[in-house]
Order: structure tokens, then sequence, then C-alpha cells
């Protein structure tokens, strides 16, 4: 079984692995591996999960249409009309 040293480790992050041993009932090197173990697992969970940006691009879709897009733009300005609800000011 393969062996890690792990060097300059902080004295409160020694003191919290340490502490989260003992409360699993762990040496701490044990606990070193269990934590690495739970991260693990972790992580591939996330990946699966889409983050909001994917969801909206795959809701979103594409737009697909015959005409050009000077067409559109055309058709679009043609079919606004003038508001006049705000002429006497607001």
């Amino acid at each position: 079984m393969p062996t890690i040293r792990i060097t300059e480790i902080d004295d409160n992050l020694y003191e919290e692995i340490k502490r989260s041993a003992v409360a699993g009932n762990r040496s701490v090197s044990r606990q070193v591996v269990f934590m690495l173990k739970d991260y693990v697992a972790k992580r591939h969970l996330l990946t699966k999960i889409k983050n909001p940006a994917q969801v909206l691009l795959e809701l979103s879709g594409a737009w697909e249409d015959e005409k050009r897009s000077e067409e559109i733009v055309r058709d679009i300005k043609k079919a606004r009309r003038n508001s006049t609800s705000i002429q006497g000011g607001l």
C-alpha cells in the first residue's frame, strides 16, 4: 500500500484534523485517509451537477429562421409602435 508523507502542515489545521480523528474514533492517519476519500466521492458527485449557466444554455436553445438577420431586424423595427402613455412626463 502506498505511503504519503505530508510536510509543512499548519498547526491549526493539524489540530482540527486531530479533533476530527478523536470524534470519529480514528488515528490522525486514518482520519486523513477518511477525509480524502470523502472529498473524492463528493467531487465526483459535484461534477455531475450542472451549474446554472449550463442549465440556462440547455433551456435557451437556438433561434432558427429561414430569414436573413437583416430581414428579422427590419420586421422587428416595423412591428414597433410609439407609446403615447408617457408623453406628458412621469
